[in-house]
């Protein structure tokens, strides 16, 4: 099993490095992900490996990154889950999820999801978290929407070119 530093019954957390380009390029590279990231439904290579690099910088910067995801049984790659700075001033970031075609519809990104809300309000201690999805992305929406996110307003995503509807999610009183 991968070094993870966060584990659920099924799902293992772990860092991006400069190595796992491949699985970056499998999971932005595929265009069923990717339709709902970019405005053209693409991610060149280039792009792939300035998103890697970010995730890394984030993590190096700001202790989070959209953490490289793996089922806990086989080490087998299933995307990303984590969060990133949103208004860091304020204790705030950003809950984001995006998984390879093959893992759609089979209850990681509610698992993955649930996970990073616990990490993020007991131990980076978020005050809130916000979320936003592409307004296509029904499944993204009912799973935002199911893990007790409410919408507040539409916000524009230069990476799509589009209106996202945008959701918050407040820490749990007592915690």
């Amino acid at each position: 099993m991968k070094h993870c530093f966060l584990q659920t019954t099924r799902i293992g957390f772990s860092l991006w490095a400069k190595e796992n380009l491949n699985l970056a390029k499998t999971l932005w590279g595929n265009r069923d992900v990717a339709k709902y990231l970019t405005a053209d439904g693409i991610m060149t290579d280039s792009e792939i490996r300035n998103r890697l690099l970010l995730e890394i910088e984030q993590y190096k910067t700001h202790g989070v990154q959209y953490f490289p995801i793996f089922k806990t049984g086989n080490n087998e790659f299933i995307g990303c889950c984590g969060l990133r700075p949103y208004d860091p001033e304020n204790d705030v970031y950003e809950l984001g999820f995006h998984l390879v075609r093959s893992a759609w519809g089979k209850g990681y990104a509610s698992e993955a999801a649930e996970a990073m809300i616990e990490y993020a309000f007991n131990k980076i201690r978020a005050k809130k978290l916000f979320a936003g999805h592409h307004p296509e992305n029904t499944a993204s929406q009912k799973r935002l929407e199911k893990l007790g996110f409410v919408y507040t307003h539409d916000e524009f995503y230069p990476s799509t070119g589009l209106q996202h509807p945008s959701y918050e999610l407040k820490q749990p009183p007592g915690q």
